[in-house]
Formats: C-alpha cells, structure tokens, sequence
C-alpha cells in the first residue's frame, strides 16, 4: 500500500511504500547467516539498540533519524541513498536524497574500476555538491552500498561524510516521510583530491601476505560461502566464481554480525568482541573482502570508523576476481 500526505516541514507531497514481502525475505535471509555463525562460533550477537554514534571512536559520522530529518532543509546537508535494489529509490526516498546508481554513476565503462579524480569532481558538481558540503549516505541492505560510498568518497578526499544509522529500513520502520520528487540543485564547483588508496587492497597485496602473522584477513561473506558450498551469494549467480571457498588464511566474520535486528550497528563493546574473538586485533594490517567489495566495505567502515583500527583495506576485486585467477590458492 502506497502512504502519501504531507509534514510541516514540507508541503510537496511525500509517499512511503512498505514493500513488506522483500523485506520479510531481506530479514529471513540475515537471520540464517546470524545463526550459521553463532552456530560456528558459539558467539551469541543478539544486542539492544544504542543511540547513533554513542561510544564509537569516531561519533560524528553515524546519525540518527532524528538528526536527519532535522536537517531537511539545510542546504550544506546532502543526502545520497545508495541501493543494492537500484529501483528502491524511485518507490519512494527521503525528501531531497540524491539517487546513486552504482552501476551508472560511480563505475568505469571501460575497465574494473570506479570513476577517475575529474568525473568524481564533476559527478560532485552536478550534484550540487561542493567540498564544504556534509553528505549523508544511506540505503538498503544495512547500509551495504551506502558504506561503499563512504569508502569510494573518501578516497577522493571528501571530509565531511556520514551514515544514517539503520538506513532506509529503520527510516520507513519510523513510518517517516518519504517522496517520489525528485530534487534539482544548481551546478557548483567541486576539487577532487588523487585518488588515496590507503583503504583499498589489490590481488597482490593479498598474495603477498598470505604467510604473514602480521595479517588479518576476513571474509566477511556468509558461511556457505566461506565453506565453499556455494560459488556466489543467495540468488546473485552473476557475481560467482569458478571455484568456490575462501583465501587461505581468511576468518569469516560475517559483516550481519555487526549490525542489529534494526540495520543500525551495534554497541561498540560488542564489536570488539566479536573481532578480538577471532584474533582481529588493532595491531594488525587488516584486508577485507566478500564478492565484489559492497559487504566488505560495511565490515571496512565498521573497523575503521566505529572501532578505529588504523589500517584497514578493502579488497574490492574480492572473490569475483580471486576465485577467477588462475593458480591463485585458496581452502575449503
């Protein structure tokens, strides 16, 4: 059923459509993982809800509904949604979020990469986004692609990054305003900074630390996956491999155990203890990755931002590029 009506905020009108049959799916399907790893690990990951940003290393770039609705109507605050389901938006979206099309926007036509330094800056430009300009990124999915985002943004060097903590889930969970308007801002100048790659991994990176203690590496994809008993993620056949399991020496810590019932990440105590438990310590040169880098970059933003490990990357070739490789080893 499609919701519509208008806020005091806004009189344009604004729609919110419950697809309640995708979600009820979407919540089955982390569920399963949960308790797979729980099973594996004997780590119980259930936790209450926290406030937004309380206690994480780095506060500021996690909010709330709250704060997001607050903030509306101020021009220096820019929302970006970012799907998994690239059609979500259009259904309905927060009023004045920009819609990032991941296989249109921030892509490489030619080779497997994102977009270089000058379209990130006119992508930027277009958008009515300047260097001073605080984006807010949220999306489906527990924030998979909008942590992309957060990823990719700061690798341009763009400062003032945040995520909405829950995503769109817990935004129509609230039963909060939504539209189906989409928002026009005026071009404006934007710098992009040479890409820094600090926070990405390549396949020889991998390769090259395979052997040492210092690494740790993790496999943030579901256990079937790690294990080898499927070659791809649940009904995404497109994104598998030829062969199937995990890099020698990889921990899986599912990125779903990082999140709670309501997509919004856990307490900070807890995160620690789920990685620590697995030897993930702060001291070490930490690589994630899963099949073509979304979930890893939820697992990235989670070490880095909520925990403040200080050197994290992320592998975005994943197992798409390594389970394709030729002679390049890897365990079941």
């Amino acid at each position: 059923m499609l919701l519509c009506g208008t806020s005091t905020a806004s009189p344009a009108l604004m729609c919110f459509w419950p697809n309640e049959d995708v979600w009820h799916s979407w919540e089955k399907f982390k569920d399963d993982i949960q308790e797979d790893w729980e099973t594996m690990t004997g780590t119980d990951t259930v936790s209450l809800g926290m406030s937004a940003g309380a206690g994480y290393v780095h506060p500021e770039v996690v909010v709330g509904t709250d704060w997001v609705e607050a903030m509306l109507d101020e021009p220096t605050v820019r929302l970006i949604e970012a799907d998994e389901d690239v059609l979500l938006y259009e259904l309905g979206h927060i009023p004045g979020a920009i819609k990032l099309d991941w296989h249109k926007d921030v892509q490489n036509r030619l080779e497997r990469d994102f977009i270089d330094q000058q379209s990130f800056a006119r992508l930027m430009s277009r958008w009515g986004i300047t260097n001073d300009t605080t984006i807010v990124f949220y999306g489906d999915k527990s924030n998979w692609y909008a942590c992309y985002a957060f990823w990719l943004f700061s690798m341009y060097g763009h400062q003032k990054l945040k995520i909405l903590n829950g995503g769109r889930a817990k935004w129509e969970a609230e039963q909060r305003w939504m539209t189906a308007e989409v928002p026009y801002f005026d071009a404006t100048p934007y710098y992009a900074q040479p890409a820094n790659e600090a926070g990405r991994a390549y396949r020889d990176d991998v390769a090259l630390g395979l052997k040492s203690p210092g690494r740790g590496l993790i496999d943030v994809r579901s256990p079937q996956e790690y294990s080898g008993e499927l070659a791809h993620m649940a009904n995404y056949p497109q994104e598998g491999a030829l062969r199937s399991g995990h890099i020698p020496g990889a921990k899986n810590i599912p990125w779903v155990t990082a999140t709670n019932e309501d997509d919004t990440f856990k307490p900070v105590d807890e995160l620690r203890r789920i990685y620590v438990a697995r030897d993930i310590t702060p001291d070490k040169d930490v690589i994630v990755y899963c099949r073509i880098g979304e979930r890893s970059a939820h697992t990235w933003f989670v070490l880095t931002q909520l925990l403040g490990y200080p050197r994290v990357r992320n592998y975005d070739g994943s197992w798409t590029e390594w389970g394709n490789v030729v002679r390049a080893p890897i365990e079941k």
